[in-house]
């Protein structure tokens, strides 16, 4: 199938990155900068956490807080002026949220009107979705399987994006936006998310520390301690597949965005552990109880649809990812956008 066009690709053009300041939204501000394109208005709320170090390094065209993009949409929507790309990356990403209002205000309702606007106003519009909505992955992790309704997240966080998602295909959107299902992504830029960062985030510094890391039992009996599995995928290659997509304008619907490959929490760990120089030294706890019900014990992303596009380059091992961002990043305590960063 064809998906390329005589227009500009939009990256190209000016772009609003909503949650441009968090992790997924400051490194495609990065992979934009890397493009040449400085053209790019970032939508964020900084709160009073070290979330604006990610902003340092980036050139961007304007800020704007996200309640103010909030009021625009609803009182002045000419006010943004001629916006070629949406990237809508803002959203609560914390799996343990439990104020559900929050929840659909955040993910549900400023999507929605985001995404109302863009295609009113002509701008390729991509969001995140989640692969939560997955679930348990019982009905598997198809992204061209059509009954997304089927699904059944195992937690808010991921039902609010399953009720976008849902929203997204009933009302024929699909036909012209883009959701992305992101897996387990980590890299330079997470600092921020407490304990939303990724293992790989939290190992440096436990080893650092206490020269150890620990890992969640298995509680289930086909799984044993550590060999849960997971699709991780490094940020740098997360950031390249959504621009990839954002370009290839007859490429619309969801996408899973992953590496493709499942592997065990043992496997993350021994990386770091060799990315350190070290030996292994891992300790396994007991999850808490309220987390086992809601536990994915396997996730890996189809990727079909996403190389279906044309999508060509070879995703990073995790191994060489892991190396990159321990050495080049976390050992430094470098962004990306640093003269010296990782060398991917």
């Amino acid at each position: 199938m064809a998906m390329q066009s005589s227009k500009p690709p939009p990256s190209s053009g000016r772009v609003l990155v909503t949650g441009g300041a968090g992790f997924i939204g400051s490194a495609l501000v990065w992979a934009l900068n890397q493009r040449g394109n400085h053209d790019v208005i970032i939508a964020d709320r900084l709160g009073s956490d070290a979330k604006w170090r990610n902003l340092v390094p980036l050139r961007f065209h304007d800020y704007l807080d996200g309640l103010d993009l909030v009021e625009i949409l609803r009182r002045r929507p000419q006010a943004l002026g001629r916006i070629d790309l949406v990237l809508h990356l803002g959203a609560c990403s914390a799996t343990t949220e439990t104020d559900c209002d929050y929840l659909m205000r955040n993910n549900v309702g400023y999507s929605r009107d985001l995404a109302a606007w863009a295609l009113r106003h002509g701008a390729r519009f991509v969001y995140a979705s989640s692969a939560a909505t997955y679930g348990d992955g019982v009905h598997g992790m198809d992204d061209g399987d059509p009954a997304i309704e089927r699904l059944r997240p195992l937690n808010m966080y991921g039902y609010s994006k399953q009720l976008f998602d849902l929203m997204a295909r009933d009302r024929g959107w699909f036909d012209h936006i883009v959701g992305l299902k992101y897996f387990n992504v980590f890299g330079p830029n997470e600092d921020h998310k407490d304990d939303m960062r990724s293992v790989v985030h939290k190992a440096f510094h436990q080893i650092r520390e206490q020269g150890e890391v620990t890992l969640f039992r298995s509680h289930r009996p086909d799984f044993k301690d550590g060999e849960q599995q997971r699709d991780f995928l490094y940020v740098k290659d997360a950031v390249d597949m959504t621009l990839h997509l954002a370009d290839h304008t007859r490429a619309n619907g969801l996408f899973n965005l992953g590496a493709g490959v499942a592997r065990t929490w043992l496997d993350l760990a021994r990386a770091i552990f060799d990315a350190l120089g070290l030996e292994p030294n891992i300790r396994f706890i007991d999850m808490p109880a309220a987390l086992r019900d809601k536990y994915q014990y396997h996730t890996c992303a189809e990727l079909n649809r996403l190389r279906g596009t044309g999508y060509p380059h070879e995703i990073t091992s995790l191994e060489a990812a892991v190396r990159d961002y321990v050495t080049g990043y976390l050992a430094h305590d470098r962004r990306l956008g640093d003269e010296t960063g990782g060398q991917l």
